[in-house]
C-alpha cells in the first residue's frame, strides 16, 4: 500500500478556528478510514509546517482525493511527498540498467 507523508500548514482559517484542530483530526481519520486509508501518526509540529501525518492508502488516486476533501475545508494546506519503505527502495534500485 503506497505511503504518503503529508505536511501541513493552518491558513488564516485554520489559526482562527485553531481550538477545534483535534476534532477536525479525528474527522480526517474517520474520512481516512472510509476510504480504506489509514492515518499511521498524526502530528502537531514546530517549525515550518504545523502537522504532519503519515498515511497508508490504497493507490494515488484515493491518496490525491483524500488530500484535496481535506484542503477543500479550507483549514489546512497541503504538501504531500510519496514515500517508499526500504524493500520498495531496494525495487526501484535493482531496476537500474
Amino acid at each position: 500500500m503506497p505511503t504518503y507523508l503529508c505536511l501541513y500548514n493552518f491558513t488564516d482559517q485554520g489559526v482562527r478556528n485553531v481550538e477545534g484542530t483535534t476534532k477536525r483530526a479525528a474527522a480526517f481519520r474517520a474520512l481516512a478510514g472510509s476510504k480504506g486509508c489509514k492515518v499511521r501518526e498524526l502530528l502537531w509540529t514546530l517549525g515550518p509546517y504545523d502537522m504532519v501525518a503519515i498515511c497508508d492508502v490504497p493507490d494515488d488516486a484515493t491518496g490525491t482525493a483524500l488530500e484535496l476533501a481535506l484542503a477543500k475545508a479550507g483549514n489546512v494546506r497541503t504538501l504531500t511527498l510519496k514515500a517508499f519503505s526500504e524493500s520498495e527502495m531496494d525495487d526501484i534500485l535493482g531496476k537500474l540498467a
